[in-house]
């Protein structure tokens, strides 16, 4: 089976270019790199329009049967501990729409498209033992970190997670024909921005585990 793995920085993924056959890691921006014959890590860049152009270019040219998105995230669910991971399932473009007065159109509901997007695979088809939390998820431009925006946008959604890709990812592998996962791992919770609140280093840490756990159990 051939499995591309997908990640917005090389930071979040580090050990998974030390684990690889053959890979080695490379400091631009944007890059793919063999892990093995059949699996590869695919480093896009932050935000929706760099992975959905990164992600959507490496699957016109190169045949895939799996893509998985490992990342850190920002929480909203005080239910999850810093440093968890969890698998989404639904990742929803918050922003893509038209503003109402005090109301929010979704794209869908003016008949213009969509804004969200599922997983094809569960996780339990190639890791039964990784016994993650599932979760919901939103995909930004702009981080949540005022209390009125925060709220608001619970009210209308109730996402779990929150990231910058997730929701790209999805819909360019659904448009390719790609069976897709995603897997985040909590670096802060949704609030004022508290710098020294945030666990970075234990998420970046524990989702590092997880993917080499997880290459190792693909072998």
């Amino acid at each position: 089976m051939r499995i591309l793995f997908v990640a917005a920085t090389s930071f979040e993924v580090g050990s998974l270019f030390e684990s690889g056959d053959i890979g080695e890691k490379n400091e631009k921006k944007t890059h793919r790199t063999h892990l093995s014959p059949h699996q590869s890590v695919l480093i896009t860049g932050v935000g929706m329009v760099a992975t959905a152009y990164a992600l959507g270019l490496e699957l016109a040219k190169n045949q895939y049967d799996l893509a998985i998105n490992l990342g850190i995230a920002g929480c909203f669910d005080r239910g999850i501990a810093l440093g968890d991971l969890v698998e989404i399932t639904h990742d929803t473009i918050a922003e893509l729409g038209a503003q109402d007065d005090e109301s929010f159109l979704p794209i869908a509901d003016m008949g213009f498209g969509e804004s969200v997007f599922k997983a094809s695979k569960p996780l339990s088809d190639i890791y039964p033992d990784a016994g993650l939390k599932q979760a919901t998820a939103i995909t930004v431009n702009t981080v949540h970190g005022h209390k009125a925006s925060i709220q608001k946008i619970q009210k209308r959604l109730n996402p779990q997670i929150e990231s910058m890709e997730g929701a790209a990812f999805f819909y360019a592998c659904r448009e390719a024909g790609v069976h897709c996962m995603q897997i985040r791992a909590v670096s802060n919770y949704v609030e004022k921005r508290n710098r020294d609140a945030w666990q970075i280093g234990l998420a970046v840490k524990n989702l590092n585990t997880f993917a080499v756990n997880l290459l190792n159990n693909l072998k």
